[in-house]
């Protein structure tokens, strides 16, 4: 067989593709400038893409082994040193595809899409288009495990369940374990096998069920690869494997399918389609270096945010507070209590807009309610809020019409998303069809009234009910008019960023159902979870930056009148391993109580600047929900935090190792709580370890630690 090869490496990064004459073109190598991977042959092509009318080439229920991506052949490229171009044609169809990756030079990792194009003489239906496609990063192919020292055992998958108040659940599953691919011994069948291992989200929780992140790697070299789908909706991977080898497993992403998703859409001659987006990073460190790496390209990709660039402090009146039930009698003393504290922004939560007491199903007008605030209506608290030093925010679910809302019969029956003629509701909701313009023009009439007229200048944008599988208006099945309804959600955010670069958007879904990069490369930061239980809430806190920026991971921290100090502690350990978010009743706290939040807040103000420039990294791994350690660290240029959570019955002595600080001479001290009992941190240069010992739990502590010579520089 005659191939060429395309070689790209922007910088970080080298990406090989393989492009045979008689074959699909298939990506060779892929993994880091330094290691500089040999170009290897491989099956699986760049490419899949399953039509109406062609199918699979076998028969099968997973994505590789399409018809129109077997028969794809490479027509031509484009190149710079931050794009790769790459098309290709299948005759047969008259489909041609390009795949594009874009990178930035200081940066193992890519953004990858595909285009696709009909330039056939009839019109074409598509039901799935691969974004990324390609084989895993273990070692070489070749006859056998022996003659590369790889064992198809070396290959796991890591990916993280997600649920309402239990969010970004990692596990780690060995892809010739019980839970992974059978070995077929498709060698000797003559062809691969049928089954995938499959993770997918329906609908619009982006994260409803799933993160929409994940890494292969092959644990004896390290080798990893970590991903994300950068869609606000429906999305599907799948782990194949391939009989080039033992240990070859493909790697297929994609945005909404037919069979997943009641996805098609209809291409008539000339028309075209492009995929979500998907990023990858690559690594030789393993999942860690993999994840490293994939938090470099989240804040090359984020939209910049004048108004936010200081991570400034915001109080929320909701997480165990006052729960969506506001007025001016129980706002007042909260918010001065807030800024007391130190709090910047005060955001009101649900409720500000209800007079009948049941707001959940009254939303979508938006105008202020009269009853909870009697006296100089909601103006007079927003204006309480900015003579106390801060800045006002308003709850918003900007999306969804509530059955009993006046909205829901003044706006057209275009304007909200149905099937089969009729509104989808869900939970006493409408859902607006932003494709329409009357959906549109409602929501930017709103939140252009709430900035100009009431001087808001923070969001908290809520999505908590989801369409199902979405609108078959104007579509030819709900899948498609969700996918351009999704869409058009994103261009109406960037209008609504254009037009006032002035206010913070916090993007939320019943916590972190749609926390994507879809959103979050707009939206300033995310709520990671509603859990009202601090001690389950380490968890979710410390694994939140293997799917979010750590300065955009909004970490609630409520602590309650009457709890111990230690528990106070780990509820704002909470908060700093983070972006700090504030609830709780400040204004029914002692001085004690609020001595220990206070400090905290400081601390906050101290480390934010370090936190916005942090890679994480977990010396006792991805935390498992009931673990009784729990660590995440945040390592800077020039010094790492730790933040440690001990949920055990009885006090211990700890050891972590931090193999990256070895042999350097470190001073450790707890940068919070400094008032409560030192849990006694020594560090041991030479082994590279750090000992502790905490009391009984649930108890927290927040360590800094400094290289000696950068010390005595700040000296």
């Amino acid at each position: 067989m005659t191939s060429t090869f395309i070689h790209w490496s922007p910088g970080a990064l080298s990406l090989v593709v393989e492009t045979p004459a008689d074959a699909p073109a298939r990506i060779a190598a892929l993994g880091t400038a330094a290691a500089g991977p040999d170009p290897q042959h491989r099956l699986q092509p760049l490419v899949e893409v399953l039509t109406l009318g062609e199918g699979h080439s076998l028969s099968n229920l997973r994505f590789s082994n399409t018809a129109v991506g077997n028969r794809l052949r490479y027509t031509g490229s484009d190149r710079t040193d931050g794009e790769l171009r790459i098309r290709q044609r299948d005759p047969q169809t008259g489909i041609e595809v390009t795949s594009v990756f874009q990178a930035e030079a200081a940066i193992a990792a890519f953004r990858t899409w595909t285009e696709v194009e009909n330039t056939g003489t009839a019109p074409r239906i598509l039901q799935m288009v691969s974004s990324f496609a390609a084989e895993s990063p273990a070692e070489s192919p070749a006859e056998s495990p022996a003659e590369t020292g790889d064992d198809p055992a070396d290959m796991v998958l890591m990916r993280a369940r997600a649920d309402w108040c239990a969010e970004g659940r990692w596990v780690t599953i060995p892809l010739r374990g019980a839970d992974g691919l059978a070995d077929i011994n498709s060698v000797l069948h003559g062809h691969d096998g049928r089954g995938s291992h499959v993770t997918a989200v329906k609908s619009t929780w982006s994260s409803g069920e799933f993160v929409p992140v994940g890494v292969l790697a092959d644990t004896r070299t390290g080798r990893a690869w970590a991903w994300q789908i950068e869609h606000n909706g429906a999305w599907r991977w799948e782990v194949d494997g391939r009989r080039d080898a033992p240990d070859a497993y493909a790697l297929i992403v994609t945005g909404p399918t037919d069979g997943d998703h009641q996805w098609a859409t209809r291409l008539a001659p000339g028309e075209r389609f492009v995929s979500v987006p998907v990023s990858v990073a690559v690594s030789d460190e393993g999942y860690q270096g993999a994840i490293a790496a994939l938090t470099h390209q989240r804040r090359a990709s984020r939209r910049p945010h004048a108004a936010d660039a200081g991570l400034p402090l915001i109080f929320n009146d909701y997480m165990n507070t006052l729960m969506g039930d506001p007025t001016t009698e129980r706002l007042l003393p909260l918010i001065d209590a807030a800024a007391a504290i130190g709090a910047e922004y005060f955001c009101i939560d649900a409720g500000w807009y209800d007079d009948g007491g049941h707001w959940w199903d009254s939303v979508g007008e938006w105008e202020p309610s009269t009853g909870r605030f009697p006296d100089g209506g909601l103006r007079k608290v927003l204006d309480h809020i900015r003579a106390a030093g801060m800045q006002p925010g308003l709850w918003l679910e900007p999306e969804v019409v509530g059955v009993r809302s006046p909205i829901a019969d003044k706006l057209p029956a275009e304007a909200f998303l149905s099937r089969h003629g009729e509104r989808v509701v869900e939970h006493s909701r409408y859902l607006l069809d932003l494709r329409h313009p009357a959906a549109r023009a409602h929501l930017d009439e709103v939140v252009d009234r709430l900035v100009n007229d009431y001087g808001a200048r923070y969001f908290k944008l809520d999505y908590n009910v989801t369409p199902g599988p979405g609108t078959d208006r104007d579509a030819l099945q709900p899948g498609e008019g969700l996918l351009d309804h999704n869409r058009a959600h994103l261009e109406w955010l960037d209008g609504v960023l254009d037009r006032h670069p002035d206010v913070i958007f916090e993007n939320c879904a019943s916590g972190a159902m749609r926390a994507d990069y879809a959103l979050l490369s707009r939206l300033q930061l995310q709520s990671t979870s509603d859990q009202q239980d601090f001690r389950l809430y380490a968890a979710i806190a410390a694994a939140a930056p293997a799917t979010m920026l750590p300065e955009q991971a909004g970490n609630w921290a409520y602590p309650e009148a009457g709890q111990s100090d230690e528990e106070i502690a780990f509820t704002m350990v909470n908060g700093l391993a983070g972006r700090l978010y504030l609830s709780g009743y400040l204004n029914q706290m002692g001085e004690r109580e609020v001595s220990l939040i206070r400090d905290a807040v400081r601390v906050h103000q101290r480390i934010r600047g370090d936190v916005a420039r942090s890679v994480p990294f977990w010396p006792v791994g991805l935390p498992e929900w009931e673990d009784d350690l729990v660590v995440l660290g945040l390592r800077t240029p020039e010094c790492t935090y730790l933040a440690v959570w001990w949920r055990g019955d009885a006090p211990t002595v700890k050891t972590l190792d931090l193999t990256h600080e070895k042999g350097g001479a470190l001073v450790v001290r707890t940068e919070y709580p400094e008032s409560l009992t030192d849990w006694d941190p020594q560090w041991d240069a030479q082994a590279g370890r750090l000992t502790f010992s905490p009391g009984a739990g649930p108890a927290a502590r927040l360590f800094r630690l400094d290289p000696i010579s950068d010390l005595e520089n700040q000296l």
